[in-house]
């Protein structure tokens, strides 16, 4: 009999706090329900706004990621309020968490961060050849913690974005052309002329040298080296042009001061023997 009285107070005692809980938890587990279901429409509407805009698609799923979890924590926080839990407490307690997880993830945040704003400012985009940190490639994909590249020989560079951020970008194809800049040396004896013709001759003739009006082809003296007087052909070319125009240049530049006469020096030096022991005299 005992027993059955202890129930019956148990019962009692703790029944009457669950039906005096029973409507918070209602009141929460409605606003659960209302919250998600409004967190949705708000998704549909920035989906919806960002395909009537023209932003990267990597940003686009990363705004729209970072906003719903935000409607989703702000969510947490009022349910548990509405169960009764303090929501200063709560607050102190996400706060400390997210302190913790930040000091002990800083360089994971740093490339995060980094992310974002390339995202935003777009230095470069997916498909551009860029150099950065020492690395030149085509950018491949563009992520929120690194960016990866396809460097010239086909291998695959991954650049943390916390630094790509903070350094200096080089992007090649940004403004689709390119100004080349080679040089080519030749004898003190030859006639410098006569040189700078053929090589302007060779590269006016090329088709895919730009010929306009601010960005014409040149030769001029660029240096009067020890071996050498150097001369610098330079010419502007579209960025699918540059490669295949600045491999022709040089092997027929050469071929043709060749075939004029002109002497490509290389570097020499003279050696001269002295005999130590007239010298000690």
């Amino acid at each position: 009999m005992e027993k059955f009285q202890d129930l019956d107070i148990y019962m009692e005692k703790y029944g009457q706090k669950l039906i005096d809980f029973l409507p918070s938890v209602i009141g929460a587990a409605i606003m659960l329900v209302f919250g998600l279901w409004l967190i949705k429409i708000v998704n549909r509407f920035i989906k919806k706004f960002f395909d009537n805009q023209e932003y990267d698609p990597t940003l686009e799923n990363f705004i729209a990621s970072l906003i719903n979890w935000a409607l989703k924590i702000i969510l947490f926080v009022l349910v548990i309020t509405q169960l009764g839990v303090e929501s200063a407490s709560l607050i102190t307690v996400i706060g400390a968490a997210g302190l913790a997880i930040g000091l002990a993830l800083q360089g994971s945040l740093s490339n995060f961060a980094g992310g974002v704003l390339i995202l935003l400012l777009k230095p470069f985009k997916v498909g551009h050849w860029i150099k950065a940190q020492d690395v030149e490639g085509t950018v491949k994909d563009i992520s929120i913690f690194n960016t990866r590249l396809i460097t010239f020989g086909n291998q695959l560079a991954i650049i943390p974005n916390g630094k790509l951020s903070n350094d200096s970008i080089i992007n090649y194809t940004e403004e689709g052309i390119r100004r080349e800049n080679l040089t080519f040396g030749i004898s003190y004896d030859d006639d410098i002329k006569q040189a700078k013709e053929i090589l302007l001759n060779l590269v006016s003739e090329q088709e895919t040298v730009l010929k306009l009006e601010d960005k014409m082809p040149m030769v001029a003296v660029a240096e009067l080296g020890d071996s050498s007087v150097n001369l610098t052909v330079r010419y502007w070319a579209n960025n699918e042009d540059f490669w295949a125009l600045r491999w022709l240049v040089l092997e027929e530049g050469k071929a043709r001061l060749e075939a004029g006469g002109i002497t490509i020096p290389f570097p020499q030096r003279d050696v001269h023997h002295f005999n130590l022991e007239s010298l000690k005299k």
